[in-house]
């Protein structure tokens, strides 16, 4: 085949905008690009998952462990249709991925040929940013460049599709003529900051506050410094959103840990007791664990400006880079002794009470405790994964992460499944570090079974084969059922919560990979020991109590009585109330 094909040109283009691998799976629509791949592929390699839901979930997860844009591949119809649910990962996310789809020959479209989807409509919500049929041959490169250019400016996800006869037909040399563009890789990113008199503002409000609150997101990556310097000036505290809880130390007397439904009671005291907020790179949705309405003033620093206000009430909106903004900040503040020892109170009653918790011995293994001594083992270059379900809750408020150690879920999606593709991403981005992931069974049989195949078929090319998949075992889709509990005063239902009984370490081993099954609290220790220093991937299945209730700290009174009608329905008044009882009394 010529080496000028349309195909090999897209290939080409993603190497000049620095892509080294590329997730996808194979399909007759998009096989003159896999011949591209194969023709190239000392420069891009082709990482094949078992559905192409997970390869967009790996190119997002590329793309959340710093690799840049993430790239994913899928043909018409069925497989462009399985991209949707990683490629919404990432829009609700703001990660930036390109997501390249073949499509029918062009002849045929509108014929209702077969395979045939109107993928422009498919993907105009979630690649809201950029969508683009490249009907000609002349539109690439620039389809392209047009695409990774609005990926990294809007952080979001962008498509382009291409027809097959497209990919087949001879690239064009560039020109300069009426109708024909020309365009080049060249990108940069702003450095943004507001003005003084905006800074100034800010500063006073915030020096007029004696109570004050930081909520930290994701967007105040690179800004952990002056964050601690703003907490220590003003005597505050500081809560993270889920996907801020990598940023900063949760050791510091003043981290409150993660805030919301899955938080900590120190959190909820921060929020509930402040009289002065300010959020940076945070779009938090948990609204309800905000402060009530009157209760606190607030600035919102966020580079987005469509951000603002849009969770809280704000004052003073300060539109800029998050690190660039509080160093300009952080000498206009005063120094004050704000409430420092009541936000290290409730900082020091929240451990005590985490450690009630991870002691507690419910009739099987305790999955707090599982993930609480997970934080003594891991190695300080660890990459962690985090489905989402019960584990969710164990991650945000039991495991202390190192120090930058990166850390990434399906937080505003908050989609199952995608922990496995993630840490398959995070691995091949670094293969010389150790990688985490933490699931549940339910996840697993998602999808996560499938993935393992993918670890089998790749560890022995990683120069550091550790990949350690935890398996909280509790044949039940845990989260749901406390929700039903919970939010609307019903019983579990067997019928849609249970999950099948499977032998996940057995399987591990059948795959060639090591299984460890832990069922006793005094084999907890030994597991992760054992797990952290293997020859190869591990899967520990924990066998954990689905009992451990799913709970929001400082639980008002009406969803308690609510909690406690769902669960006698289940098993009676007095075993209902003991199950509540020894959660509700901790949190006095």
């Amino acid at each position: 085949m010529s080496s000028t094909l349309v195909a090999d040109g897209i290939v080409s283009r993603l190497v000049d905008w620095d892509v080294r691998r590329i997730f996808g799976y194979a399909g007759d629509g998009v096989d003159p690009i896999l011949a591209a791949l194969r023709r190239q592929q000392d420069r891009i390699e082709l990482v094949t998952a078992r559905h192409e839901e997970m390869a967009a979930f790996m190119a997002t997860g590329h793309a959340k462990y710093g690799g840049g844009v993430g790239v994913c591949l899928a043909t018409q119809g069925p497989g462009a249709v399985h991209l949707l649910n990683g490629l919404y990962d990432a829009k609700l996310d703001r990660r930036p991925v390109v997501a390249i789809v073949g499509q029918v020959v062009s002849s045929a479209l509108g014929s209702g040929y077969q395979q045939e989807v109107d993928l422009h409509t498919l993907f105009k919500d979630v690649c809201a940013q950029y969508v683009q049929v490249a009907s000609s041959p002349q539109q690439l490169p620039h389809v392209l460049d047009n695409a990774f250019r609005t990926a990294l400016a809007t952080s979001s996800p962008v498509c382009v599709i291409v027809p097959h006869d497209v990919q087949q037909a001879e690239a064009p040399e560039p020109g300069q003529e009426h109708g024909f563009v020309v365009s080049s890789t060249a990108y940069a990113q702003p450095r943004t900051i507001p003005d003084v008199a905006r800074l100034e503002s800010a500063a006073d409000l915030l020096g007029a506050g004696r109570r004050v609150a930081i909520l930290a997101g994701q967007g105040a990556a690179g800004a952990e410094g002056p964050l601690r310097e703003i907490a220590e000036r003003l005597g505050a505290g500081i809560t993270t959103s889920l996907l801020g809880k990598p940023l900063l130390d949760e050791s510091l007397p003043y981290h409150c840990g993660v805030m919301g439904h899955l938080g900590t009671t120190a959190s909820a005291d921060l929020m509930a007791g402040c009289d002065t907020l300010l959020i940076v790179g945070s779009n938090d949705p948990w609204t309800e664990f905000y402060p009530a309405p009157g209760q606190a003033r607030a600035v919102q620093v966020d580079v987005a400006a469509r951000n603002i206000g849009t969770k809280f009430p704000v004052e003073v909106a300060l539109v800029g880079d998050a690190a660039s903004t509080l160093n300009a900040l952080v000498p206009l503040l005063p120094a004050q002794p704000g409430w420092r020892p009541e936000v290290e109170s409730s900082v020091t009653a929240w451990r005590e009470l985490a450690g009630q918790r991870v002691a507690q011995r419910p009739a099987r293994l305790n999955p707090q405790l599982v993930v609480s001594e997970l934080s003594a083992h891991l190695p300080p270059d660890v990459q962690v994964a985090v489905d989402v379900g019960s584990v969710t809750y164990w991650y945000a408020r039991f495991l202390r992460l190192p120090s930058g150690a990166p850390a990434h879920l399906s937080s505003t999606l908050a989609s199952m499944g995608s922990a496995m593709p993630y840490g398959i991403a995070a691995k091949l981005l670094h293969p010389d570090r150790p990688v985490v992931v933490l699931a549940g069974d339910g996840a697993m049989q998602m999808n996560g079974l499938s993935e393992l195949i993918t670890v089998a078929d790749r560890w022995r090319r990683w120069p550091d084969p550790r990949f350690v998949v935890l398996v909280l075992n509790n044949g039940d889709l845990a989260e749901v059922s406390w929700e039903q509990r919970e939010m609307e005063g019903d019983p579990r239902f067997p019928t849609s919560q249970t999950v099948p009984p499977f032998p996940y370490a057995a399987y591990a081993e059948l795959l060639g990979l090591k299984g460890l099954r832990v069922e006793e609290p005094g084999q907890v220790r030994q597991a992760w020991t054992e797990a952290l220093s293997a020859d190869r991937p591990v899967v520990v299945e924990a066998v954990v109590d689905p009992d451990v209730p799913l709970l929001p700290p400082r639980q008002p009174e009406e969803k308690l009585r609510r909690t406690l009608h769902g669960l006698e329905q289940e098993r009676g008044g007095d075993q209902a109330r003991d199950l509540l009882r020894e959660q509700r009394e901790g949190e006095q």
